[in-house]
């Protein structure tokens, strides 16, 4: 669905505005197409999730979608600028120094999409930002390092990198990896990819890979971040999947090995899968001794680490503190090493 009618626009726009309340949560059943998945068969499912968004023009995101979307929760009136933190009234869009305009956070020149949809009108990776401090950061792949700089403090740049606040830099991060699934060169759209390098422009490419995979560890999905991803479902009916679950960054672009170094891989058993509050794991083959168990999530993070002793031929463990979401189970001791990728949904 694209909308073209002026009117209707500004009608949903009041209408969105109403049932805001009503977008706080992520959809039931939404990325049930994703579970279980990780590499490019994750990242197939996840565009497939949010491709054919409804589209805007772009002079809508300056009349009503960015007011929104960027709200300054403690001031109506106002914005949020993304690189300066800077809150500015609504009413000073411009291209003065000390106006606020549109970024592009996947630089319109990677990929040559102007301003024109579904990549150059895409809330997803249009924020608002000082007009100068745009300019200054032009089309730059995001990396570590540089000049501070002078207005836009805690930003550091060099002749070909910018590097965000950090406060926003996992959002840069997010909005990036966000724009690399959505738009995978179907339907004469840009086929977009996040690659470890920079001075990445013209080609449909933006790095620098390594940086913003740290970035979307070091810096979670704030308050803010959360209710623009909310909001934008709003309008475009397709959310970033990156904000839902930061997890799946990792499960794309830097995933975890879950074979089987020393064993065949129906010489153990786990069950039940998806896990509630307690998994299950049975040996085929004699295990003599006692086991180093883990279980971290897919950033890395440990969530439950024991030494376990053998029960006859079953390992029983506890999940009943651990979150819903995907983890490497890990079994290690002198006989075997075992890493699984599992479920935890407590119902």
């Amino acid at each position: 669905m694209h909308i073209q009618n002026k009117k209707n626009i500004l009608f949903l726009s009041f209408s969105f505005l109403l049932v805001s309340g009503l977008f706080s949560q992520i959809p039931p059943g939404y990325y049930d197409g994703a579970e279980g998945l990780q590499g490019d068969q994750l990242k197939a499912a996840l565009h497939n999730i949010i491709d054919d968004h409804t589209w805007y023009s772009y002079n809508d995101l300056r009349d009503f979608i960015l007011k929104d979307t960027d709200e300054d929760p403690d001031n109506s009136n106002n914005v949020i600028l993304l690189y300066t933190g800077r809150s500015q009234a609504k009413s000073t869009f411009g291209g003065g120094a000390n106006d606020w305009n549109r970024e592009h956070v996947w630089a319109k020149s990677h990929g040559g999409f102007g301003n024109n949809p579904p990549a150059g009108t895409d809330a997803h990776h249009i924020r608002p930002t000082d007009a100068s401090v745009n300019s200054s950061r032009g089309n730059k792949d995001f990396a570590m390092g540089g000049q501070e700089h002078s207005e836009a403090t805690g930003n550091y740049y060099t002749a070909y990198t910018w590097e965000p606040r950090d406060a926003v830099k996992g959002d840069v991060a997010r909005m990036i990896f966000y724009m690399a699934t959505r738009y995978e060169g179907g339907s004469g759209e840009p086929d977009l990819e996040v690659v470890d390098a920079i001075n990445t422009s013209p080609n449909p490419e933006h790095g620098k890979l390594s940086d913003l995979l740290n970035w979307n560890q070091q810096d979670p999905p704030d308050d803010f971040e959360i209710n623009r991803n909310n909001v934008i479902y709003g309008y475009q009916n397709n959310r970033n999947p990156f904000i839902d679950h930061p997890e799946y960054v990792n499960a794309i672009w830097n995933p975890v090995s879950v074979q089987d170094n020393t064993l065949e891989e129906n010489a153990v058993i786990i069950f039940p899968l998806p896990a509630d509050n307690y998994l299950n794991i049975q040996f085929d083959i004699p295990v003599l001794s006692s086991l180093s168990l883990t279980i971290t999530d897919l950033l890395g993070k440990t969530v439950l680490s024991e030494t376990v002793s053998i029960d006859g031929d079953i390992v029983k463990a506890d999940l009943t503190s651990i979150p819903n979401g995907l983890y490497i189970l890990g079994l290690h001791n002198e006989e075997i090493s075992i890493n699984r990728k599992i479920q935890v949904s407590h119902k």
